[in-house]
């Protein structure tokens, strides 16, 4: 069954209903959205795309993106062939293959993806299926559905065509086996045990789409979800507006949707840069332990400008944008 047909006939119920309610309550309501979307996509120069944005330091990533898009595809294409590349690197310890497990040694994965017309789909808790990111976009556009979760995931994939396979790398068993000695968990800020790849481009034809995927927090509890495959959370795009995605400390993005607030602050007329940081305050005024974990954003608008910011120092993040890919450190919050 695909999925367009279901939309249609049930585009206004649940979720879609009630946000839809909410940002069109009244008149006055639906002309300050229309001001702030003209403010917001208006400039007096050409936009700078195709481009693409990308979590942490991952240049082969976003090399695939960018020559994905110049190959005239869309930035859809673009993002999910983008993190498929970390997916794929064993020696990213947190996504897709050589993933850190949980703390029963399971490698389990997350991911999601969001097109230009706001769909998404998303796998949460699946095995055995090295590329999350290519089931997560089966979900979006071959299912009624918008998330499928675990043994369901994985079935769903293996009737999809995936074959299965063991994640769990040598390498990552034995840093499994050294911390079972202790079994004590810790974030560590920047150390890759909980974070993601986020990526998003806009292709040439200004259109946005987005992409996050994460092996999840290293020795979790078996069945935790953080952010990262959770719309408004780990990813949103609105392609009126813009997108953002998250990396760090999954629970407190979620708790205060940051990917969804970041773009809804771009809606009102804010800079992608002054939306991650008033995304990245929130984070801090509800979290009196914010010292000891990390958030990150980033977020791009339609002019293909961009933003970052984390609590912390040493949050990184990677542009390919005018035929250059850079690496770039996000300014931070917690400079004392």
């Amino acid at each position: 069954m695909k999925r367009r047909k279901f939309i249609q006939s049930a585009a206004l119920t649940g979720l879609g209903l009630t946000v839809g309610s909410a940002l069109t309550a009244s008149g006055d309501d639906e002309k300050s959205a229309e001001k702030a979307i003209a403010a917001t996509t208006k400039t007096d120069t050409k936009p700078v795309i195709p481009m693409v944005l990308a979590t942490w330091n991952v240049p082969n990533a976003t090399k695939k993106a960018w020559d994905v898009m110049q190959e005239g595809k869309s930035a859809l294409d673009a993002v999910e062939q983008g993190v498929m590349i970390e997916e794929a690197d064993v020696n990213n310890q947190s996504v897709g293959k050589g993933g850190l497990p949980d703390r029963d040694g399971n490698v389990t994965l997350d991911a999601c993806i969001m097109n230009k017309e706001g769909d998404y789909g998303a796998v949460v808790c699946i095995e055995n299926i090295q590329h999350p990111i290519s089931v997560a976009r089966k979900v979006m556009e071959d299912t009624p559905h918008v998330l499928l979760a675990g043994n369901g995931a994985k079935k769903f994939a293996i009737e999809s065509g995936f074959t299965p396979e063991n994640l769990l790398t040598e390498a990552s068993k034995k840093a499994w086996e050294t911390w079972k000695v202790e079994a004590k968990y810790k974030p560590i800020i920047n150390v890759e045990n909980h974070d993601t790849i986020g990526m998003l481009a806009i292709d040439k034809n200004g259109d946005i789409s987005g992409a996050c995927t994460t092996s999840g927090l290293s020795y979790k509890m078996q069945g935790r979800v953080g952010d990262s495959a959770i719309i408004g959370s780990g990813l949103f795009i609105d392609n009126e507006i813009g997108g953002a995605t998250a990396t760090g400390m999954g629970e407190e993005v979620l708790k205060t949707v940051g990917s969804f607030l970041i773009v809804e602050l771009m809606r009102q007329g804010k800079s992608p840069q002054e939306a991650c940081e008033e995304a990245v305050k929130r984070v801090v005024k509800k979290s009196p332990n914010y010292k000891d974990f990390q958030v990150g954003y980033i977020a791009v608008n339609k002019k293909g400008e961009t933003g970052a910011y984390c609590i912390h120092e040493w949050f990184n993040y990677t542009t390919y944008q005018n035929g250059e890919n850079k690496n770039h450190k996000a300014d931070f919050y917690n400079k004392v």
